[in-house]
Formats: structure tokens, C-alpha cells, sequence
């Protein structure tokens, strides 16, 4: 069953539970499924669909900060309860441990010594981690090694 599918099902699950939010949070990362594939008029793999819902967490996490600075708790909370949802149909993250041999690997494959190499290195670092950490600590981390 590919992560489409899941997502149908779940939102079948919610509709029938009655679970408001959740069904809400469903219905909205199949609308931003649906129009990636509109925009890009190709069927998306499961890989793809990982990005669109990484990015719907992260665009959630900036709006938490954005509620929180201005006094918004309420609504803070109901981001983080779609991040929770979202969460469930992405892949587990990655263990700190995990994520530094991926990178030393990716290091070591590329022969990298320098800043300079860092896109390689992310290069191959990216395909392996998608939607299991963090783009900008893995990034930092990389230009930590490199330097």
C-alpha cells in the first residue's frame, strides 16, 4: 500500500471515528498531494510525497514560532496537533548516532576535505535522510565535519 493509499484509508478511519482534526489534517495534505501532482502532472511517488508532507511540518513549526511570539497558545496547539498527525505517515527519524554514520559514509564515498565539498556530500546525504531529520542540522553538522 503506498503512502496515497494510507492516507485514504486513514481518512476513511477519521471520517468514521468522527475525529475532526484528524480528518482535516488528512484532507489537507491529500489537497497538497493533489496539487503537486496537478502543477507537476505526474503521479507522485512515495518519496515525493515524503517532501510535500516534510514541508507541511516544517511550515507548521514556523507558524508555532509565529503564534507563539505573538501570544497565540490556542492556536499554536492546533499546529502541533497537525504536526502530530502529519508525523504518523512520515518515516521514523533518524537516531543523532545513525545520522553521523550516514554522514561520515557520505564523506568518505565523496573524498570530501573542504567546505568546498559540501554539495557532494549533501548530495548524497540527502537521498538517504528524507523526511527523517532536520535539512539544517544535517547541514550544519556536515559543514562542522568538513571544517
Amino acid at each position: 500500500m503506498n503512502l496515497t493509499e494510507q492516507l485514504k484509508a486513514q481518512m476513511k478511519q477519521a471520517m468514521v471515528a468522527k475525529e475532526k482534526a484528524r480528518l482535516s489534517t488528512i484532507r489537507m495534505a491529500l489537497a497538497a498531494i493533489k496539487q503537486v501532482e496537478v502543477d507537476t502532472r505526474e503521479t507522485l511517488t512515495d518519496e515525493q510525497i515524503i517532501a510535500v508532507l516534510t514541508k507541511m511540518v516544517k511550515q507548521r513549526r514556523d507558524a508555532i514560532e509565529q503564534y507563539q511570539a505573538a501570544g497565540r497558545p490556542e492556536l499554536a496547539a492546533a499546529e502541533e496537533a497537525e504536526i502530530l498527525v502529519l508525523k504518523e505517515f512520515l518515516p521514523q527519524p533518524l537516531s543523532d548516532e545513525e545520522l553521523h554514520q550516514i554522514i561520515d559514509a557520505a564523506i568518505k564515498e565523496t573524498g570530501a576535505a573542504s567546505i568546498a565539498d559540501m554539495g557532494k556530500v549533501m548530495g548524497l546525504v540527502k537521498n538517504q535522510i528524507l523526511g527523517r531529520a532536520n535539512m539544517g542540522a544535517v547541514s550544519a553538522q556536515i559543514k562542522a565535519k568538513l571544517q
